[in-house]
């Protein structure tokens, strides 16, 4: 406060004499007057504002500036001027003592989370329904999730699933085509769609409530009875085909999948890509053989809407009661190792940027330790407080965008995954940050006031997650399809409330390895200024990503081009 206060008298005396503050008075404190009546003299070519204080005080070739009585047509009362320089010098110092009455808003303690269950009805033949009322508005939805994916595709039909689940809907049934369950669909403002992931695909439909009975009917018969259709096939084909030739279009697309491949293996089950051969091998025998042998699988029928539950159910029975028993698919026996350490490049001569990526294997949900590591998650890379975002975003100015975390596979282990976004020239600067803040997750303690506002962040997050019926539904068939606990959520809410300073501290040595990770770098190789062997982390490995069959003119392409 006392310098405050001296510096401002100095300005205003200096303000008393003529001179303009933001001058090399601010780096010397004194200065002469050769000439009172010039505006500045200065050998640096920019401009230097009265305001623009840090400037002049870092740029050693500005000399001084001066001010006359007299100022663009204006005069200028010095004694006004004085007075705004010391009100402004004042205000901060002022401002930082007063209180701050929000930090004084009791915070109420977060209510019981018992959000409402839908109902669940096992048929005797193994089928599953879920039923959700919700009063709130005239409409009803509802989707039948179907077990098997594109994990479980032929490698040599890659990319089977996607033509499937486009084909499916817009191919129609026997007695309705797509183009015109399309019109009858419009015309009600209703939805049928269908589609796939990498281990189920689905069908799904919503409606007003006065037409879900006739949207309903359609979709079942959809369900039931598709008619698979050459001509949809083909353009499924075609748009899949596009896909294909422009997927190194976007960097963080290709960051993303290589970084996949990277702990899971180029051509494993959950990394394996569709390329324009295997789309053009898929026929319509295989869409069908794919629908046959996928539907006699454990379906879970869910709807969500305005209804009545007597009715509803014994609608869902009559439509999937009679169905054969569900087959048990059999058992899985993937093999994941995790990333070979290293540095890995992949050149992208359009950008100026880089995308940094620190991969390793992570852990499945079944894992004890996933509620502590879900806030260690949150400290290291969750958000606007955690070390990532801190350090090298806000501290060091080096990325636009940094997070990360060890993420849970629901029947399979997820991945651990750093990244940073940043400039070309600042690339291994960020790359050592980030490694830099993971390492110090085995050697800068926690502390309690990241431990209350991780768990704080991630409890509060319930009420956004779960905060409709819908989302609770759609929580509860995700439990039930890999086979957790009905009340998984509410457990997994007690178990984050418990955790303490001291089980991060041996989660962290227990699953953070700096030395078993991978970093992989997608940007501009001869922009990155120093080179990524600065990093002192072995050779570097490039990665191809060429497009095997890709057309090397422009236009749409076809999956006939290879």
């Amino acid at each position: 406060m006392n310098n405050d206060l001296s510096f401002a008298y100095e300005i205003i005396r200096a303000v008393g004499r003529g001179f303009i503050p933001g001058t090399k008075l601010l780096q010397s404190r004194r200065a002469s007057a050769p000439e009172a009546n010039a505006y500045s003299l200065a050998t640096s070519a920019r401009p230097v504002t009265g305001h623009d204080f840090s400037r002049a005080e870092n740029n050693p070739t500005i000399t001084w500036a001066l001010a006359p009585a007299k100022a663009r047509g204006g005069i200028i009362s010095k004694s006004i001027i004085a007075i705004a320089i010391f009100a402004a010098l004042l205000a901060p110092t002022l401002q930082a003592q007063q209180q701050k009455p929000w930090e004084k808003i009791p915070i109420p303690k977060l209510h019981d989370f018992h959000p409402q269950q839908p109902k669940r009805i096992e048929l005797k033949n193994g089928i599953v329904l879920f039923l959700q009322e919700d009063h709130e508005l005239p409409f009803i939805s509802g989707s039948i999730l179907i077990p098997g994916g594109s994990r479980d595709e032929d490698p040599s039909k890659a990319g089977l699933i996607g033509l499937y689940g486009q084909a499916w809907r817009t191919s129609g049934t026997a007695k309705m085509d797509g183009d015109a369950m399309d019109d009858v669909l419009e015309a009600k403002a209703a939805h049928i769609e269908t589609g796939g992931d990498d281990d189920s695909t689905a069908l799904s439909w919503d409606s007003l409530k006065a037409d879900s009975d006739q949207v309903f009917s359609l979709a079942l018969d959809l369900f039931l009875h598709p008619k698979f259709d050459q001509e949809r096939l083909d353009l499924a084909k075609q748009l899949e085909a596009t896909g294909i030739v422009r997927r190194n279009d976007d960097e963080g697309g290709i960051a993303g999948r290589e970084a996949a491949k990277l702990v899971y293996g180029p051509n494993g089950p959950y990394t394996r890509q569709p390329e324009i051969a295997t789309i053009s091998s898929v026929t319509l025998a295989d869409l069908k053989a794919w629908h046959d042998r996928t539907i006699s699988g454990k379906l879970i029928v869910s709807i969500s809407g305005d209804f009545e539950p007597a009715s509803m159910e014994a609608k869902l029975r009559t439509a999937f009661e009679a169905l054969p028993s569900v087959k048990t698919p059999p058992a899985r026996h993937d093999v994941f190792t995790s990333a070979a350490p290293g540095v890995y490049f992949i050149n992208k001569a359009d950008v100026n940027q880089s995308d940094i990526e620190v991969v390793g294997m992570g852990i499945d949900r079944h894992n004890p330790d996933v509620p502590t590591l879900a806030v260690l998650n949150e400290i290291l890379g969750g958000g606007f407080n955690s070390r990532l975002f801190q350090k090298v975003r806000t501290d060091l100015a080096l990325a636009y965008e940094t997070g990360g975390g060890i993420s849970f596979g629901y029947d399979h282990p997820g991945t651990f995954n750093a990244v940073a976004l940043t400039k070309s020239v600042t690339t291994v600067d960020a790359a050592k940050a980030v490694l830099g803040e993971i390492a110090g997750l085995n050697t800068q303690p926690f502390t309690e006031v990241e431990l209350a506002r991780a768990k704080d962040n991630i409890l509060n997050s319930f009420l956004f997650k779960y905060d409709t019926r819908d989302k609770v539904l759609a929580e509860r068939v995700r439990l039930e399809f890999y086979g957790y606990p009905a009340d998984y959520l509410e457990t997994y809410k007690t178990a984050l409330e418990k955790v303490t300073v001291a089980d991060l501290t041996a989660a962290a040595k227990k699953y953070i390895h700096p030395d078993k990770l991978a970093i992989l770098v997608v940007g501009n190789g001869p922009e990155i200024k120093p080179g990524l062997d600065t990093l002192n982390l072995g050779p570097i490995h490039p990665i191809d990503i060429t497009i095997p069959g890709a057309p090397s003119q422009h236009g749409p392409p076809t999956p006939e081009s290879n």
